[in-house]
């Protein structure tokens, strides 16, 4: 009997998912540069979306790569490059040079066969080469029409996700079960949620580390529409010939972006970035940064630490990737970079972190400002007295056959509004990141950042579902697009009940008589930080038992 698995989510895929790997030795040389040879600045202009592309990708700087030398360290997103010079701890924004095989594929045939049967990677290590993947079995084809699919229909034990290593001593094929389908669903279960509905996503390798004379994998797994997997590290020792699988219990369902390690063989920490996904939406923020240091007797159990934007000064939601230099980790997003000194993360004042923002420069005339998204009077007029720039925050359609839009700017003086949505207790507690208060309001995918509710570039949904990412305003209107007041300008909470909500925003909507660049600015963090004031107004809230 011939299966045809569901294939919308994967479709939706082919931008986010990415499908080239580069192999990588944990970095741990001294860093020292000689010059300043780091890259002359250049202007680089918020990037117009072609026709196969959303008009969110312009805002999407997932960092998919870094490459590093005595010099200069390189984050590369899809279609910039940001670079940090060592001598002078300066920025540039350069055009994108992301190889080849780190690009997405956009060609649907070509993504689903290396989805369904991936191509072994190379690895070299001790001067012999290793060659691994990961695959979930039994075995899929595409058939007809392009549809994945396979020709036996398992019985539950014998779907299940399998690393795969051809060694250089051997050209025997090792196998070692990662784990089952069987083994998803008790793990569901173990969490309080249902065993029923789920399958086995495609899996993927997201890093590959060399330490302590072993080399160390992280898995990710595909999410959305039933698909789900275990967060998992492969270790194998050619000494012995032996895997070793770490699956911190505290992880269950969130995919692992990268992996760096720390420490000595005999008490290592495991440094993870983390996101979750869903259908459409392939970038949710999950337990940001996680340390982890397995417990001696039991791998799968030990103490975790997160670092989320609600609880440290990591700039993202979402690290996408590491790389470890000494005692310095650099941490990866789409909303910035941060470095840290990760003997000492707890402390505020061992992270130094940078924002990707765009600015543009005013015209000579000035330029209207509204209040709302599609409003057609404007509420004032920017002034140009010189050489004024604006930040530029965001930008959404007014007419989505047009395709014309407006710019949400960063606007000091603000507006208020007053909605008739309210605030709750949020429901789903446990897959809140840490530091975030279970509080379900309209500035939700707000976070505090002791003086402000705001949110960064990696906090927004890059997706059209629903109509795009969601805002402060009213969202009952009846067609598309919604008059937002803010998407990503920061609040002032004024009143907060739950039958209403009064904030202060500090943005406003132009024209797209702007051109935009792309920058890179330091991380401010407010002089006196205060309370999350949702962590009084959840005490007042009905438990909605």
């Amino acid at each position: 009997m011939k299966r045809i698995v569901p294939i919308f989510g994967i479709i939706l895929m082919l931008n986010a998912w990415n499908t080239g790997v580069k192999s990588s030795s944990q970095a741990a040389n001294d860093v020292n540069p000689k010059a300043a040879n780091c890259p002359k600045a250049t202007v680089v202009s918020l990037p117009v979306p072609n026709k196969n592309e959303s008009f969110y990708d312009s805002f999407n700087y997932h960092i998919r790569n870094i490459v590093a030398d005595a010099d200069k360290v390189k984050f590369q997103a899809l279609k910039q490059d940001f670079v940090f010079c060592r001598s002078n701890n300066t920025w540039t924004v350069q055009t994108g040079t992301l190889p080849k095989e780190l690009q997405p594929q956009n060609n649907y045939v070509a993504f689903t066969q290396d989805l369904v049967n991936p191509k072994f990677k190379n690895l070299d290590f001790q001067g012999k080469t290793y060659q691994y993947r990961v695959v979930r079995e039994p075995q899929f084809s595409l058939g007809e029409n392009n549809n994945i699919s396979r020709t036996v229909e398992p019985k539950p034990a014998d779907d299940k996700v399998v690393f795969e290593l051809v060694t250089p001593n051997s050209k025997k094929l090792q196998e070692k079960t990662l784990y089952t389908l069987k083994d998803l669903q008790d793990v569901a279960v173990k969490a309080g949620y249902s065993a029923t509905g789920n399958q086995l996503g495609f899996p993927k390798i997201t890093a590959s580390v060399i330490y302590q004379n072993r080399i160390w994998w992280s898995v990710a797994f595909e999410q959305g529409e039933g698909n789900n997997g275990i967060a998992t590290i492969v270790s194998y020792d050619p000494q012995t010939n032996q895997f070793t699988l770490i699956q911190p219990e505290e992880l269950r369902f969130t995919q692992i972006t990268d992996l760096a390690i720390t420490g000595d063989a005999n008490s290592p920490t495991f440094w993870m970035g983390t996101n979750i996904s869903g259908e459409g939406n392939f970038y949710i923020p999950a337990k940001g940064l996680v340390a982890y240091r397995p417990n001696s007797k039991n791998v799968n159990s030990g103490s975790l630490t997160s670092y989320t934007v609600h609880n440290s000064p990591l700039v993202g939601a979402i690290p996408d990737k590491l790389r470890l230099e000494n005692d310095r980790l650099w941490v990866s997003t789409a909303n910035g970079v941060c470095q840290v000194n990760w003997q000492a993360a707890d402390n505020p004042e061992s992270w130094s972190c940078w924002r990707f923002t765009a600015m543009a420069k005013l015209p000579s005339e000035g330029l209207p400002l509204y209040s709302q998204l599609t409003n057609k009077t404007p509420a004032i007029s920017l002034s140009n007295n010189g050489e004024e720039t604006v930040e530029v925050l965001w930008w959404s359609p007014i007419d989505f056959q047009t395709q014309k839009g407006r710019y949400e700017v960063r606007y000091p003086q603000g507006f208020t509004v007053k909605l008739d949505e309210g605030a709750s207790i949020y429901e789903f507690k446990r897959s809140l990141p840490t530091g975030k208060p279970a509080v379900n309001w309209p500035g939700f995918e707000w976070h505090w950042n002791g003086d402000r509710f705001v949110r960064g570039l990696d906090e927004v949904s890059l997706n059209l579902v629903g109509n795009g990412p969601q805002g402060i305003g009213s969202s009952q209107s009846p067609e598309p697009p919604i008059n937002w007041n803010a998407i990503r300008g920061d609040l002032e909470l004024l009143q907060l009940s739950p039958k209403s909500t009064s904030v202060k925003y500090y943005s406003g909507w132009v024209d797209e008589a702007i051109q935009p660049y792309l920058t890179v600015v330091p991380q401010e963090n407010p002089q006196n930080s205060q309370p999350n004031p949702l962590e009084a107004i959840i005490k007042q809230l009905p438990s909605g038992k």
